[in-house]
């Protein structure tokens, strides 16, 4: 396995690539890093994975390049998958990493040869009603001092809402508050929670390759009726639906990977005889 640096723009984009077989992009969620893929990808099946940490996240800088938005971080993905000679691959993600691999998978049609959407925080509109809660901390971070921000983001109708119905999200959440920079983290946030995959339900329909889609309840987030949704309006997309990350963290990550390991498992011996 290997790190690397790939300069875009002004930003330096940390890569991982690692292992050997078919490429496989998966990407990270929203203030996530690669670290979070390595925890949900699977051992086996073998195959080559690359994950692009995006700007303003894990240990890649953000540059000065604004608004951030998918459509740029999908650019720097695919930026980095022609750096490492993949030219054809599967495209996956958690997250935001999702929307990112469904631009790909639409937009650049002839790179994508598989498509793994795990718990998608959109379908095909932007700033779903699920990301407003990302919208209200970059709000908070915006015009208070991170320690103030998240004590009112806690005793907020939000807050409180999610400490009910959706706990790992608060937490995850509260997470923001913590980061050493502020002013960045709330442009971050409120750029991607305005944000969208910049697809339409024709696109959607579109799609010709394999798909898998991966969602689960108790989370406002990563609503189970968008993984729905997805899986309903992808030709022969497949449904995987796991255990809450937030009632059962080892049973959710077991599943994912298990869910991933199956797919990959039935689709790789057409891909690789076909590259």
């Amino acid at each position: 396995m290997s790190w690397s640096r790939l300069a875009r723009d002004d930003a330096q984009l940390r890569v991982f690539d690692g292992g050997s077989g078919f490429p496989v992009v998966f990407q990270h969620g929203l203030g996530g890093d690669e670290a979070q893929v390595r925890g949900n990808f699977p051992d086996e099946p073998a195959v080559r994975r690359l994950t692009v940490e995006c700007r303003a996240q894990g240990e890649s800088t953000a540059g000065s390049t604004r608004p951030f938005s998918i459509a740029m971080f999908a650019d720097d993905v695919l930026a980095a998958a022609d750096a490492h000679g993949a030219r054809r691959f599967v495209a996956g993600g958690i997250s935001m990493g999702a929307a990112i691999a469904l631009r790909l998978a639409i937009y650049h049609p002839e790179r994508v040869a598989a498509l793994i959407l795990a718990r998608p925080a959109w379908v095909d509109t932007p700033a779903p009603a699920n990301m407003r809660p990302y919208a209200e901390v970059a709000a908070l971070l915006a015009r208070m001092s991170p320690s103030e921000a998240k004590v009112a983001f806690e005793a907020s109708a939000t807050g409180r809402l999610l400490a009910r119905e959706a706990p790992d999200n608060l937490v995850s959440l509260l997470g923001f508050f913590d980061r050493p920079d502020p002013a960045l983290t709330a442009t971050l946030l409120g750029d991607i929670a305005a944000d969208g995959p910049g697809v339409t339900g024709g696109d959607l329909a579109a799609i010709r390759v394999p798909t898998l889609v991966i969602g689960h309840g108790v989370d406002f987030a990563h609503p189970l009726a968008h993984a729905e949704a997805l899986a309903a309006r992808i030709p022969g997309a497949r449904l995987a639906v796991i255990p809450p990350k937030a009632t059962d963290k080892a049973g959710h990550v077991a599943a994912f990977r298990s869910a991933v390991a199956t797919f990959l498992d039935q689709i790789l011996p057409s891909l690789e005889s076909s590259s």
